[in-house]
């Protein structure tokens, strides 16, 4: 989020600057902040003078979402309607995915696809066609958005789907805030029968062993792995590969205080008792990263590889706990220090991954710059949209502290990536070359058109945009 979060949306202002930032705390930018309370406000700020681009809860590491000046969408935040005959929710665009959850989940009500944590807004993750741990059976968020009510830079108001101004949908589902202000979506939402994911954990000694893994159990719905990424040799790639389903009626009860007494689909008003958990500990602003080093790094690797038993281990494990296990820590991004850190998060196609892995996993470890978080995930094909990141593969995410010697880092695991026709995802990046970026994304250049015909380049830019000459 921000370094100097700004006022509380509720008590409305008018304008004013402050310094922001992703939520890798890098870099920090100067910026005029601009609440959107309504359409008129937006289209007011619109005709100012001058670039702008939508920020939300700062949930995107970088700098997609850093401009000189920024549309603060909080206060775009009412759910409208709901239609419980086929799961479509009408939202405004700063919705928060746990202001839905928290409202629909007791309603036997979740999302079709969610990221690893639930503070980011509805209009943030269209943007970013954000994934989560089933892209492999369900795909982007995207795929599940009806419609988007879009503002364009002269301030008019389009309303564009699969069916209805198709290209502009497909750049806006991914396209990181550029094609326009997202005012309101529609979005569908899944049932399901309880609170609670019926987990099963695999233990594996090596990366072979968790593709292998990966790929025995490619039919799970929900799948994703911690790597440790600090042990080389015999031990490279060896990981704790988490299955999920969500837990049925005759299952074991989840977590305290998210059971499950199902009904009848027709009685579906209430029927999951579902409380979402305290954010913990908050982590302070001074927060030492000195304490981040590869040492502790190393032993949290250890221990944590340790804590599941051999082979494979089952039970139920809440919700929260199994999509959402970082939002219990509250700021946990401050962990790193005031520095700051860099998210590392590529893709490759299924063919390379498994060689690419090998040798980028050989590279962190000869760097000596071990990931505190490390996450590996399957996914399926990939979509219409511009510039979503995902194709079918394999893609690892990575957390470094800002320290020396990160972008050689950096720049030598692009030359990997490019070596395995693989690219680097726009929401978690801070300093990608656009040379990086164009190998990566073949349809840029259909996106830069759109942009160019509309005038959408005039009016909306972020650092990354005009970084990468979008």
């Amino acid at each position: 989020m921000s370094e100097d979060r700004p006022p509380d949306h509720k008590h409305p202002v008018s304008g004013y600057e402050t310094t922001l930032s992703g939520w890798g705390r890098h870099p920090v930018v100067r910026s005029r902040v601009e609440p959107a309370f309504d359409r008129q406000t937006l289209k007011q700020s619109l005709q100012a003078e001058g670039q702008l681009i939508a920020f939300g809860q700062g949930r995107s590491y970088g700098d997609s979402a850093l401009s000189d000046r920024v549309a603060d969408m909080r206060p775009l935040d009412r759910m409208l309607s709901f239609d419980a005959s086929d799961g479509l929710l009408v939202c405004e665009a700063g919705v928060l995915l746990a202001d839905v959850i928290g409202t629909f989940l007791p309603r036997g009500w979740f999302l079709r696809v969610t990221p690893g944590t639930k503070y980011t807004t509805i209009g943030g993750a269209i943007a970013a066609d954000v994934h989560g741990k089933n892209h492999h059976k369900a795909g982007c968020f995207g795929t599940w958005v009806k419609w988007i009510d879009l503002m364009l830079a002269d301030g008019s108001v389009v309303r564009c789907s699969t069916g209805q101004e198709t290209e502009l949908f497909h750049a806006t589902c991914g396209g990181m805030g550029l094609t326009g202000i997202i005012i309101q979506a529609g979005i569908l939402l899944q049932p399901v029968p309880s609170a609670s994911i019926r987990q099963t954990t695999v233990k594996t000694r090596d990366l072979a062993g968790t593709f292998e893994a990966f790929e025995t159990h490619h039919d799970a719905p929900y799948s994703v792995a911690w790597i440790d990424c600090i042990s080389g040799g015999s031990n490279l790639g060896r990981s704790l590969i988490m299955l999920g389903d969500f837990a049925g009626p005759g299952d074991a009860a989840g977590e305290s205080g998210q059971t499950e007494t199902r009904r009848a689909p027709s009685q579906r008003k209430r029927t999951i008792d579902y409380t979402p958990p305290g954010q913990g500990v908050r982590i302070p602003d001074a927060f030492p990263g000195s304490l981040l080093n590869r040492h502790t790094i190393s032993l949290f690797n250890a221990l944590y590889y340790r804590k599941a038993p051999r082979g494979q281990s089952s039970g139920n494990v809440g919700l929260d706990s199994f999509f959402y296990p970082l939002d219990r820590l509250r700021n946990w991004n401050r962990i790193y220090g005031r520095s700051g850190m860099m998210q590392y998060q590529f893709i490759l196609p299924k063919e390379t991954s498994f060689n690419g892995m090998e040798e980028i996993l050989a590279e962190i470890t000869k760097s000596r710059m071990g990931s505190f978080l490390a996450v590996l995930k399957l996914y399926g094909p990939e979509n219409d949209h511009y510039l979503s990141f995902p194709m079918e593969g394999y893609s690892l995410a990575l957390d470094f502290k800002i320290q020396n010697g990160l972008q050689d880092l950096f720049d030598r695991l692009d030359r990997l990536v490019i070596k395995y026709n693989g690219r680097v995802y726009l929401a978690k990046d801070a300093r990608m070359s656009r040379r990086m970026f164009d190998r990566g994304y073949p349809r840029a250049d259909r996106f830069r058109k759109l942009r160019k015909a509309l005038g959408l380049d005039k009016k909306f830019q972020s650092m990354q945009s005009l970084r990468l000459g979008l």
